[in-house]
């Protein structure tokens, strides 16, 4: 809920921050601190012009927690984020950078560490790494920006040039970011620092698109299952999405050859497996929302090739020589690499 602060101007919504702990005395328990963005929601406004972020605190133990700070922004906040030892924070279109500085009298206070950046048309989403910040914006796709510690400035760097409207997103890598849209998509772009041109470097390039069927809401990185040591995918990123009608599902990152395999498999199985009802793999998977329709690219069903370990022995045999009739793989190379798969979730 909001602060106290927020209720004279009318019902206020809150936005989630994080919780970090900060060291104290070794006699008492040290405490936890939250930030959590707010928004004052006025009948009259197309769009928040006031909000707060808030510092609280907690010691366990303690009955309730401290409002340590209160800094107001002009705008709802949509997202917080720690960055380099400061606090992002996305507050309607724009991105802004905060640090924890002293203040008058022994006291601390949040002030701008530099110009906040304008970012399409609402920055609903953040993700982090090294100087790098992916902005996930509500109709615009992606924009990634670069910190300059030396200039203190948020610059852009490169921007998706497709139109999405954006509903979870997160970092596969350094330069590979995942995103899920409205239209219940899940899409690849990537950054190329490599480009020759400076036009190229400025556009982010999308490498995978696949209709998911599921509408996600939420991106965060681990695994359903733990990882053996001695498995080939075994240190592949992977990334947990849900969605609002309660899935749970995996994407992970493979290697160039478990991809390649993999894709040619899924060409053979499917010719084998039928949708329920007939429905074609093709036309379920491709890539579709209110403006274009792509095949799907980039991506394993795993559902459709982890279902090879259900044939026939004999079905399966005759599937991998007619798709390797020069024998670059085994029935039963084919059959461990399913498995391992399998054992990602």
């Amino acid at each position: 809920s909001g602060s106290a602060a927020d209720k004279p101007d009318g019902a206020a919504a809150s936005g989630v921050g994080g919780g970090s702990s900060s060291s104290s005395s070794s006699s008492e328990a040290s405490p936890v601190y939250f930030v959590v963005g707010t928004a004052v929601i006025k009948p009259n406004e197309v769009e928040p012009t006031k909000g707060h972020i808030l510092l609280l605190s907690y010691t366990p133990g303690a009955s309730s927690v401290t409002l340590v700070e209160q800094t107001e922004v002009h705008g709802a906040v949509y997202n917080l984020c720690e960055f380099q030892g400061k606090l992002l924070a996305t507050v309607n279109n724009k991105v802004h950078l905060f640090k924890w500085a002293a203040a008058a009298a022994g006291r601390h206070e949040l002030v701008s560490d530099c110009s906040p950046i304008g970012v399409q048309v609402l920055c609903l989403y953040l993700a982090v790494r090294g100087d790098y910040v992916v902005v996930g914006d509500l109709m615009n796709s992606i924009t990634l920006l670069v910190y300059k510690a030396a200039e203190g400035a948020l610059e852009v760097r490169a921007r998706d040039q497709e139109s999405k409207w954006l509903t979870a997103l997160a970092l596969m890598d350094d330069d590979t970011y995942l995103a899920a849209d409205n239209s219940s998509n899940l899409v690849v772009v990537r950054k190329n620092p490599d480009a020759a041109t400076d036009e190229e470097r400025a556009r982010l390039e999308v490498v995978g698109r696949f209709h998911c069927g599921e509408f996600v809401n939420q991106l965060r990185p681990g695994s359903l299952v733990m990882r053996l040591p001695d498995s080939e995918l075994g240190c592949v990123p992977s990334l947990l999405y849900g969605g609002v009608n309660g899935s749970v599902g995996l994407v992970a990152s493979l290697p160039r050859q478990w991809y390649d395999m993999l894709a040619t498999l899924q060409e053979g199985m499917k010719k084998i497996v039928r949708g329920v009802g007939g429905l074609d793999f093709d036309s379920w998977r491709r890539f579709k929302d209110e403006r274009r329709s792509e095949p799907s690219a980039g991506f394993i069903d795993g559902d459709l090739v982890e279902a090879f370990t259900d044939l026939p022995r004999s079905r399966g045999r005759e599937l991998v020589a007619g798709l390797w009739p020069g024998g670059e793989f085994t029935y039963e190379e084919v059959a461990r690499r399913v498995e391992e798969l399998q054992r990602l979730h």
